[in-house]
């Protein structure tokens, strides 16, 4: 079954066109990513007419390439920026006068929806696993204890607390809560999806060009978290946007996400987090192709 999904996003608004076959992504037929900014000023808790236009020529743009690719469902979410935003209502409506119909997902939706994308994406047995997302307005974390998934959001994201100056100490604070109550679950492995994440494992491999196979899987030690942040921390924005492995759209808000990422390993006692490539994208694949299922079956009905 060929589908197309669309996350609109905190920083950027991304399209996946993909071939699904039961619970798996068997192929990718086409991407795209554009740095958005429709968190924009985040903290006022409205989107901005300038944010949301940007946003708006995008998912236009998107609408026109998925048409070629004839695809037999289309499902887009929109998730930190737009959930929490006063105007939601009137993106969610201006996006609908182009024919695309925007479902916002709550913190938890998005949360297991990582996390259904990473358990088709990665081998590994997610039992002892935190799997944890970096967004733009958001982070969020998901883990099983006893056979039980957990899913929580936490409103700290890379744009989010950059716009608001926050500090270590500060971002600790927010992401306290749940991490102790990650930590009762004794993960063994923390393993980051979201573009801080694969912008940190491209930039450890000094990628010129950004390649998805040298990133998916990928070990981020402690250490070399470590260093990316130090390097950062003594770029000036003009110097980080030339980095390797670092999109100069990001270069404003990236400090942030690795700062969240260094306190989740350092909360966590973890010396390591494995980067993956398959993320929420993925996760609303599965969701399309079984929304389009629903219909199939109901219309027999």
């Amino acid at each position: 079954m060929r589908v197309a999904v669309i996350d609109i996003g905190t920083n950027s608004t991304r399209l996946l066109v993909a071939e699904v076959q039961g619970e798996r992504v068997v192929k990718r037929l086409h991407t795209g990513l554009v740095t958005t900014r429709l968190g924009e000023g985040i903290g006022g808790g409205r989107l901005l007419p300038r944010a949301m236009d940007r946003t708006l020529r995008t998912l236009k743009d998107y609408l026109k390439q998925i048409r070629s690719f004839k695809t037999e469902g289309i499902l887009a979410a929109a998730t930190s920026a737009v959930r929490d935003a006063a105007n939601r209502e009137e993106f969610l409506a201006r996006a609908g006068e182009m024919g695309l119909a925007v479902r916002v997902l709550s913190g938890e939706e998005e949360a297991r929806l990582s996390y259904r994308g990473v358990r088709q994406g990665l081998d590994d047995d997610l039992q002892n696993m935190v799997v944890m997302d970096i967004g733009g307005g958001s982070t969020e974390f998901i883990w099983s204890r006893d056979g039980n998934i957990t899913a929580r959001s936490v409103r700290a994201g890379a744009v989010r607390m950059t716009e608001g100056g926050h500090d270590d100490g500060e971002i600790s604070r927010l992401l306290e809560p749940v991490l102790l109550a990650v930590a009762r679950a004794h993960p063994q492995k923390l393993v980051g999806v979201g573009g801080t994440v694969t912008t940190m494992a491209a930039m450890a491999q000094k990628l010129r060009v950004y390649d998805p196979h040298r990133v998916h899987g990928y070990i981020l030690t402690a250490p070399r978290v470590e260093e990316i942040l130090t390097l950062l921390r003594h770029t000036t924005l003009e110097e980080r946007r030339r980095l390797p492995g670092l999109q100069p759209e990001r270069a404003d808000v990236i400090t942030a996400g690795v700062r969240i990422a260094r306190l989740v390993l350092l909360e966590l006692g973890l010396p390591f987090l494995q980067v993956s490539e398959a993320d929420i994208m993925y996760g609303l694949a599965l969701e399309a192709a079984r929304s389009v299922e629903r219909k199939i079956v109901s219309s027999f009905q």
